[in-house]
């Protein structure tokens, strides 16, 4: 390694011989600095899984404009809208087809545990609002009480699941109605729920008597060929009559629902700090472990210093050490970071993974906060005189 690290520098790797001098002290630093990288690792995980579940369910229909209420900043959240203003939306111009959707909660007991799915209700008659897979399938949703189950949902035995399909169905009692599962489909357990299901518009409404059919949660447009999504929503804002309304492009709505996960919601917030302590704990011990090593060879840096070496050359040899210290201490950390988040995966169904991009971020996320504390650490050279130093 020092042959190596004199070739890349081009002079004595001054730095990584005084790391590895006294080997537990550098052991534990690079404890550290994978510790550090560990927590980054999953809280960004977890972050991302987040981010993954919010947009699943977005990516289960096909719209161009969606109208909320005002307080629906997510999908499975806020009041009902009137079906009055579908007919309404209908009117423009560059809006050719529309529909309400339905979501709600459903619970099933099965083996001693309870599944939470976020149910939809749709109009089967309507495919073109639904994904190509989704599309396919839902023909059997215009059977009676028929429905399409999630397959990845959270306790749910994965040969049960492969077991459904139209000519062997599945039926369970819920909400005292007799539903039957004729198909599957890909979705995955989120924060909100365990996994997902879809249904009929009419056999929704009778697993919720309570709903109505003029009240969906949600209503779904499609403009023409050419039409700017954005252009026709803001123009339905001024045209609808209820100016509470959020008439936005679906793709809007679905980042606003991301941003609202992210930034409002307690999980999101909690998420967010847990990546920025992570990156506090590594300049933390990074910049202990440099500033002990600096005080350690103040009499080198002295010698030094009086022979005339700059700053710049103290600063070299202190990011040597904490380029060091980031390389050697990001290895481990994306190495035990990605077995606990495979481990979290399973146990939890969310979709967890490393990925690329996060592991190339934080590596220069590592490098950067090596950096910062190896620049803190040399403060005290910069302003010290060389007799002082003795």
């Amino acid at each position: 390694m020092t042959r190596l690290l004199q070739w890349l520098f081009g002079r004595l790797p001054i730095g990584w011989l005084q790391l590895t001098h006294n080997r537990p002290r550098f052991a534990a630093a690079l404890a550290g600095v994978a510790f550090a990288n560990v927590l980054v690792f999953v809280q960004l995980g977890i972050m991302n899984s987040m981010a993954t579940a919010t947009m699943k369910p977005y990516g289960f229909f096909q719209a161009d404009i969606m109208i909320s209420a005002s307080d629906a900043n997510a999908l499975a959240e806020g009041d009902n809208v009137a079906r009055q203003w579908l007919f309404q939306a209908l009117a423009d111009p560059d809006v050719i087809a529309g529909t309400g959707i339905f979501v709600g909660n459903v619970s099933w007991a099965r083996d001693g545990k309870t599944l939470g799915l976020t149910t939809f209700g749709v109009d089967p008659t309507l495919p073109g609002f639904l994904s190509p897979v989704m599309a396919r399938k839902v023909d059997t949703l215009q059977l009676q009480s028929a429905g399409l189950l999630d397959m990845y949902s959270r306790g749910l035995p994965r040969d049960l699941a492969a077991s459904i399909r139209p000519q062997s169905p599945l039926s369970f009692e819920v909400s005292g109605t007799t539903l039957t599962l004729y198909d599957t489909f890909a979705g995955g357990g989120g924060f909100g729920g365990d996994g997902y299901m879809m249904v009929s518009d009419q056999t929704f409404l009778t697993l919720f008597p309570a709903r109505s059919s003029a009240a969906p949660d949600h209503i779904l447009l499609q403009t023409a060929p050419g039409a700017d999504p954005d252009v026709v929503a803001a123009r339905l804002r001024d045209q609808l009559s209820d100016k509470t309304l959020r008439v936005r492009s679906f793709a809007q709505a679905a980042a606003d629902d991301l941003n609202y996960q992210q930034t409002k919601r307690p999980t999101g917030i909690i998420f967010g700090f847990g990546v920025i302590i992570g990156v506090l704990v590594g300049i933390v011990i990074v910049y202990q472990v440099l500033s002990t090593d600096v005080a350690d060879h103040l009499g080198e840096y002295a010698t030094f210093k009086a022979m005339g070496y700059r700053q710049r050359f103290f600063l070299g040899i202190v990011f040597e050490q904490a380029l060091i210290l980031a390389v050697l201490g990001f290895l481990p950390g994306v190495i035990v970071a990605t077995g606990l988040l495979a481990g979290m995966k399973a146990a939890t169904t969310l979709p967890l993974a490393m990925t690329p991009t996060v592991a190339v971020m934080v590596f220069f996320g590592t490098l950067a906060a090596c950096s910062i504390s190896g620049a803190i650490a040399t403060r005290k050279l910069a302003s010290a005189d060389p007799a002082d130093l003795f």
